[in-house]
């Protein structure tokens, strides 16, 4: 999936439940930059319903965490199967994981570009 020289986004819809895990999934293969953004959406997960009021509504967007990590020295495998394992739990719900091709990268402070500013 990925070339060691690569610069590779990898962004994932988990559980937010499950982010302490993710984070130390992440640094424990040497990724621990991230962004993490609260999110809400749908996918296999069953919409809910709930009364309230006396009124049937339907909540069919998930509240999700959205992590963005973007490596170049680390293969993006190495950090898709650390994600997966922290997020799994074996229920519809667990999330995605996309991998995304990164043209380039600037570092603001130092002016480095490439591999060397991830």
């Amino acid at each position: 999936m990925t070339d060691d020289t690569d610069i590779k986004m990898v962004v994932a819809m988990v559980r937010p439940d499950k982010l302490g895990d993710v984070k130390q999934a992440l640094a424990e293969v040497g990724a621990p930059s991230l962004t993490v953004t609260n999110v809400s959406g749908r996918g296999s997960q069953p919409a809910k319903k709930g009364q309230w009021r006396g009124e049937e509504y339907v909540v069919d967007l998930h509240q999700k965490v959205k992590v963005e990590t973007v490596v170049a020295d680390i293969p993006a495998d190495d950090v898709v199967e650390a994600i997966a394992e922290g997020a799994h739990t074996g229920e519809k719900g667990d999330g995605k994981i996309f991998v995304i091709p990164v043209e380039d990268a600037y570092q603001v402070r130092t002016g480095k570009t490439g591999p060397e500013a991830v």
